[in-house]
């Protein structure tokens, strides 16, 4: 098991994680940074933007993944 850390950042803040969570696996704190963002996001005022807002996770060395909202115009295909 790892221990990894759940920074958020929402624009120019950034609440820093000093307790963090024992996991199996990388893959596991991909996995809880998507669900704790989808969390964020749906406690947002609904006139704010989520686009600034992002949970970078970092295990004891560094960040080792960054979960973040994406906005693209989809093309409709006639």
């Amino acid at each position: 098991m790892a221990r990894f850390y759940f920074d958020i950042r929402h624009g120019e803040a950034l609440a820093v994680d000093e307790e963090g969570l024992d996991l199996h696996s990388q893959r596991a704190a991909e996995i809880e940074a998507a669900l704790s963002l989808a969390d964020i996001a749906r406690e947002l005022d609904p006139r704010a933007s989520s686009e600034d807002l992002a949970i970078e996770v970092r295990d004891t060395n560094s960040v080792v993944v960054r979960a973040t909202f994406i906005r693209e115009k989809a093309r409709l295909i006639n």
